[in-house]
């Protein structure tokens, strides 16, 4: 079996940038995802990503792919990480499809979406629920939608949904919106967007496909008739395949201002990691060093 300078978990911004700085390095090296893009490729109007007054997700992605087929990377697209073992000299990567070994690992696996938890939620998956606005929205011109959520995820997804929906509603738990500013202001602006503070979702119901969502208040409950359902309430770290790694209580993996873990010889950057800020421009900065942490562990030894 071929033993890897570096395995890299994950192709977003951060294991797509890792990616760049261990090609620079001569490293021979592979990466390991189920897609390209991640939460990042699912993302509307990108405003805050440095050189680009204005770029989508998906256009974005396209550049980051663009950087990666110039470096001819060797690329196992659409193998799904089932467990991680091992650190130091040896480490193991066990996939659906096969093993690899390396003798140093960067886990840039990022987030996936969190469930609402509620009855007619897995019924409706795919029938009128969704997980992604840039995916999906399309499909519900001219309907009315609900975005579950009060954060960036969710006014990313409403400011998608306004120009395609004939109306949306944003259901959050909160007293507030608790996302960026100049967002807030651009939901609350648009004439097609009810906001209902401090609700939750607490039923999804329908026949065929999704017709409505029951919602509680600390006053009641009443029923709101969408054709769309758009979960944005979070993200939940894809760190579940090691096990023997250090995490906080929210099961990101820890790492230190240069990006190791607890175990020698391994790197996490990006969402899956415990650094505060989840941002695009963050996470291919983490990339980047936990990349040249790798190149300097495989050349020194010292970790």
């Amino acid at each position: 079996m071929k033993t890897y300078d570096l395995i890299i978990v994950g192709a977003g911004p951060a294991g797509i940038t890792a990616g760049v700085y261990a090609a620079r390095g001569r490293m021979d090296f592979l990466i390991i995802s189920l897609d390209v893009g991640g939460q990042a490729a699912w993302s509307g109007d990108i405003e805050n990503y440095t050189g680009y007054q204005f770029i989508s997700g998906i256009e974005l992605m396209e550049k980051f792919q663009e950087h990666m087929r110039q470096y001819g990377m060797a690329f196992k697209e659409k193998e799904e990480v089932l467990e991680i073992s091992g650190s130091g000299n040896l480490i193991a990567v066990k996939t659906d499809k096969e093993v690899y070994q390396c003798r140093s690992l960067i886990i840039a696996s990022g987030k996936r979406s969190k469930e609402l938890g509620v009855p007619g939620e897995k019924e409706f998956k795919n029938r009128g629920l969704t997980y992604c606005a840039t995916c999906d929205g399309p499909l519900f011109s001219g309907k009315d939608v609900a975005v579950i959520g009060g954060g960036n995820s969710a006014l990313d997804a409403a400011l998608q949904l306004i120009k395609i929906a004939k109306h949306v509603y944003i259901v959050h738990n909160a007293r507030d919106l608790s996302g960026d500013a100049i967002m807030i202001q651009k939901v609350r602006q648009a004439p097609n967007v009810t906001v209902i503070d401090d609700s939750l979702v607490v039923a999804v119901s329908g026949g065929r496909f999704l017709s409505g969502i029951k919602i509680r208040s600390a006053s009641a409950e009443r029923d709101l008739a969408v054709q769309g359902v758009f979960v944005e309430i979070g993200l939940v770290p894809n760190s579940a395949f090691f096990p023997g790694i250090k995490k906080n209580s929210s099961n990101e993996i820890i790492v230190d201002s240069r990006n190791r873990t607890s175990l020698k010889g391994v790197f996490a950057a990006g969402d899956v990691t415990d650094v505060p800020e989840k941002q695009i421009i963050v996470a291919a900065g983490e990339g980047a060093k936990a990349a040249l942490g790798a190149f300097k562990f495989l050349a020194t030894g010292r970790f």
